[in-house]
Order: structure tokens, then sequence, then C-alpha cells
């Protein structure tokens, strides 16, 4: 299994994200805010983690977790070569765009059911911070469980309680309340079929154009 990329040290004092990369490292789940809505993260591999990040949310065997990663570089190194149009769409990374595409051989089967990988690279900082921590890739979904909304402010993603840990800056209070989630889920996009999947900021009008 090849080594995930790891970006710029973090500055010193980052105690909350040192935290949150303890409780994924023990093979937790934490809570985090991007500039979508919340999210949920486990590491990618082992498994057993990312079984967990299942469990808690009640999320049917099928339907596959996201790939979130720290740069496109990283994104790139989960798929198949040569597929076309990826370097297209990587342009709008990082942002608020979700790619399916199909995945790179030693990507594990429980990431890419049916050899299909999903990617985001996200912009938000707190998540950037701690996929840096974290070795460049996490597994992760939106923080809800199954069947409900997913948490656009700190408040919800509490309320919910699905995280073992919740990410928070080093005041306290949960990070994003100021720089926090928008309430709109990423785009979804099939590269395969050049089909937008979910709406989202992202228009398919834009994706269509910046396709070769």
């Amino acid at each position: 299994m090849r080594q995930m990329e790891a970006g710029a040290q973090l500055e010193a004092g980052d105690g909350q994200v040192l935290r949150a990369t303890q409780a994924l490292q023990g093979g937790g789940v934490v809570g985090y805010p991007s500039e979508t809505v919340w999210g949920l993260a486990a590491l990618p591999v082992p498994r057993a983690a990312v079984d967990r990040l299942y469990l808690l949310k009640g999320r049917e065997a099928d339907k596959p977790v996201q790939l979130s990663c720290l740069t496109q570089g990283v994104a790139r190194r989960w798929v198949r070569p040569g597929q076309r149009g990826f370097g297209a769409l990587a342009g709008f990374w990082p942002g608020p765009l979700t790619l399916l595409a199909w995945a790179a051989e030693d990507c594990p089967d429980w990431l890419a059911p049916g050899g299909v990988v999903g990617l985001r690279v996200p912009a938000h900082p707190t998540i950037q911070a701690l996929l840096e921590r974290c070795g460049g890739t996490l597994a992760t979904t939106s923080l809800n469980p199954s069947g409900l909304p997913a948490a656009s402010s700190a408040a919800q993603a509490r309320a919910y309680g699905l995280a073992d840990f919740l990410l928070t800056d080093d005041s306290g209070e949960p990070a994003g309340v100021q720089t926090g989630s928008v309430g709109l889920a990423s785009t979804v996009f099939d590269l395969r079929t050049r089909r937008v999947l979910r709406r989202g900021a992202v228009t398919e009008a834009e994706l269509l154009e910046a396709l070769p």
C-alpha cells in the first residue's frame, strides 16, 4: 500500500487538531467542519476504522464513503491513470466538488466498491489541517445519521452525537463557528458517465465546459 503524502508541518499549539489526530489513530471517528456541510472522518486504513464510521452513521454497506484529500496530487494517487477529464475537473479543487472515477489498482476494495472511488479536496482550513496531520487522506461522509439532514452548524453536529471527537479550536468552541460550513453539500460528478449525481455549488454547466 502506498504511503499517503503529508503536507507542511502544522503550526505549534494546534492542540485540537492533535487531539483529533490521536482519536483517529486510535480507530475513532472525528467530526469536522468543511466549506460545505459538517463531516465525519476515519483513517482509510485499517478497514476497522471505516467500519466504525459506517456503524456510527448507520450507513448502508453498499454506499461508499468519500476520500477527502489534502491536494490534487494526493487525490490523483487513488485513481486509475489516464482517465479523460480528471485533470481538467481537478482544477475545481480545493472546493465543493466530489468526483467519482475508476480507482487505482491498489485502492482497498472497502474504499472503492465496484472499483469506483469518490474523491474531494476540501477548502476549509480545519479539515485541511487534519488531513495534513493524518497523511493526506481520510475516509469521510457527511455528519448525520443516515436519512437525516447533514449538520450545517456546530450545534447540530454536537446534537447528533455521532463523533468520538468533535474538532474544536483551542478556546473550546467548535471549529468553524466563524468560518464554518455553509450547509450546501458538494456537487457529485461521475467522471465515467459525465453526469451530475448531486447538485451543489459547482454547476453542471461549469463542469461540462471544463471537460475536454
